[in-house]
């Protein structure tokens, strides 16, 4: 669920009273998603998305998240464009939060994602990646190795009742990862969060990239590693080689990886996952029961982990040089 700040049409309308989208049609709240609040509002002018952002997101973020996605659309990336209010600005306030409005992205997301899709996927992630080289603006990723070990020793004295031995595994997955995490890659803008609910389509054809808040600037190929884990396994949680030779293939035709990033591909990917075991398991652990938000497995990550510790090149994931 993803309305945790309910709002009236009263308070609505008036919010848009500031910007130049025309009368306020009708409304409703959107349970998808987990960290902000977000409402599908038809005005006369059309089809909008308003989010209004939850005490998890940092307001001084938001320019930097809004910014983006007008710099991606400007360069022919499909993703939410911002709206200005008459004044220019592009957050306003509404029910004490934050809250900006952006266009409305035809398309749907995929709950079975195939080959061709995953294709798709490669090509426009490639096609961001190079489309943010000259964004100015600059995000420290608060979620990247250095901040694992603080988000892990909120968790680690009850791990174990996820699953038993885990705290001791995840220990020592932390400290590897720590000791080598890989230096000098190619840095800059990245999604850091492009699962399938975040990216829509129609038909097998990628329509629009969206939801940019966790965009930071990072390690490129850490991006992709994230796109392994997200699309590339089944339910059964077994590794789909085609898939990832799909979305890997189609990334480097646009945007070649190099060496060292081949190489570090499997400590990225093991990095990722490692990444979305912690948040996982911090909320399985903290979200109380009855609440609205859905808990996600952290042990569905635990197995990626541990798959990827198995991988020696990225061959194996069917990346072709």
């Amino acid at each position: 669920m993803a309305v945790y700040t309910d709002i009236s049409e009263v308070e609505l309308a008036e919010f848009l009273k500031d910007y130049d989208i025309g009368e306020l049609l009708s409304y409703k709240g959107i349970a998808e998603g987990v960290e902000n609040s977000n409402f599908l509002v038809h005005a006369a002018s059309g089809a909008y998305i308003l989010t209004l952002y939850e005490k998890r997101v940092n307001p001084n973020d938001l320019p930097f998240f809004l910014g983006l996605m007008q710099h991606l659309s400007d360069k022919g990336i499909r993703c939410p464009l911002p709206v200005k209010q008459r004044s220019g600005a592009m957050i306003g306030e509404l029910a004490g939060r934050p809250g900006a409005l952006v266009t409305f992205l035809e398309g749907m997301w995929m709950r079975r994602p195939t080959v061709e899709h995953c294709r798709e996927l490669g090509a426009g992630l490639a096609a961001m990646h190079l489309a943010g080289a000259d964004f100015p603006m600059r995000r420290r990723n608060g979620l990247t190795v250095d901040a694992w070990r603080p988000l892990w020793n909120r968790a680690a004295e009850r791990a174990d009742e996820v699953e038993p031995g885990l705290g001791a595994e995840v220990e020592a997955d932390l400290a590897d990862l720590e000791a080598h995490w890989p230096k000098g890659l190619p840095v800059g803008v990245i999604h850091a969060d492009l699962f399938p609910d975040n990216v829509f389509f129609l038909g097998k054809r990628l329509s629009g990239l969206i939801d940019f808040y966790f965009a930071c600037t990072d390690i490129l190929a850490y991006d992709v590693a994230t796109c392994l884990n997200a699309w590339c396994f089944e339910k059964d949680n077994s590794f789909n080689l085609t898939k990832a030779m799909a979305l890997l293939n189609a990334y480097t035709a646009i945007r070649p990886l190099s060496s060292a990033e081949a190489e570090a591909l499997p400590l990225l990917a093991r990095g990722s996952a490692l990444r979305f075991m912690l948040t996982r398991l911090y909320d399985w652990l903290n979200t109380p029961e009855g609440s609205l938000v859905v808990k996600k497995d952290p042990l569905e990550y635990l197995r990626k982990m541990r798959f990827h510790r198995s991988i020696k090149s990225a061959d194996e994931y069917g990346l072709k040089l």
